[in-house]
């Protein structure tokens, strides 16, 4: 019971910074060393990934009419050519990431997961976000539907992506976004992209853990995880409302001092324990 309790926190800590631009990774690294879950390292590292099934699922359930490529109403084209363009436009953006991924990936984990990378990485695009919003002050968005990015805008966003594959604490939302951002991306655009684009990253990565795992779950392993989901699930409903709610009216510059402060506090806490 207690490590379900500890599943549902850890649910409700990848809701929020799931979709934040300030990084689960580093937020997840904190709360393992302060609530660690009473489970195998392989189970613990399995969790962090499909936990972010939740997550994808309140995506897909938020913006489903953004998404569902195909159309059953009358005098209405079967295929919903825009979507179906812009479903081509996140492969290309997945590209980049996937082709890292299935060559170096194992590579990359042992050489940069860890808190340093993490904490530094929290601030050099906690000071990047201040940067690009300052720049983009006096200046209108290029940008402003999903239907304007082209197949060359999507691929630089997916090497931003990349970004975030290698260096933990990046964020994997922060970097799309910032990305996009900097190359003349509207805030409202930039953010539904990185949701969207998150759909086939996330539910890739999940399944390829699940199957490295295996699917022989303990009674124990299936309750901390679904409990794990289930919560990350609703606390994402909100916090998507509400960060498309926030970008209306506000920048991102808030979340780029919230990440040096982050990373200035991993620092500051390994470098007091290790």
């Amino acid at each position: 019971m207690i490590d379900i309790i500890k599943a549902i926190i850890f649910g409700i800590v990848e809701g929020i910074t799931e979709w934040l631009p300030v990084s689960s990774t580093g937020h997840m690294i904190l709360l393992n060393e302060i609530l660690p879950l009473n489970m195998s390292q392989e189970f613990y590292d399995m969790f962090l990934v499909v936990i972010q099934l939740g997550a994808i699922l309140a995506v897909v359930i938020s913006f489903w009419n953004s998404l569902w490529p195909f159309s059953f109403k009358k005098g209405e084209s079967f295929f919903k050519k825009d979507i179906w363009q812009m479903w081509f436009k996140i492969v290309v953006s997945c590209i980049p990431a996937v082709i890292v991924e299935f060559t170096i990936g194992d590579k990359i984990e042992e050489l940069f997961y860890n808190y340093k990378t993490v904490a530094i990485m929290l601030i050099l695009f906690g000071i990047f976000f201040i940067i690009a919003e300052l720049r983009n002050e006096n200046r209108k968005p290029r940008i402003n539907s999903i239907a304007e990015i082209t197949y060359a805008t999507a691929f630089v966003i997916g090497c931003f992506q990349l970004i975030a594959a290698v260096f933990p604490g990046t964020s994997r939302s922060g970097a799309t976004i910032l990305g996009a951002l900097i190359i003349g991306v509207s805030r409202t655009v930039a953010a539904e992209y990185t949701f969207f684009l998150a759909v086939p990253v996330m539910f890739g990565a999940s399944l390829i853990k699940v199957l490295d795992y295996g699917l022989n779950f303990s009674v124990k392993e299936a309750s901390v995880l679904s409990a794990g989901m289930i919560t990350a699930f609703i606390v994402s409903i909100i916090i998507i409302k509400f960060l498309m709610g926030y970008i209306k009216k506000h920048d991102f510059k808030i979340f780029g001092y919230y990440r040096i402060v982050l990373g200035a506090a991993v620092l500051l806490y390994f470098g007091l324990w290790i």
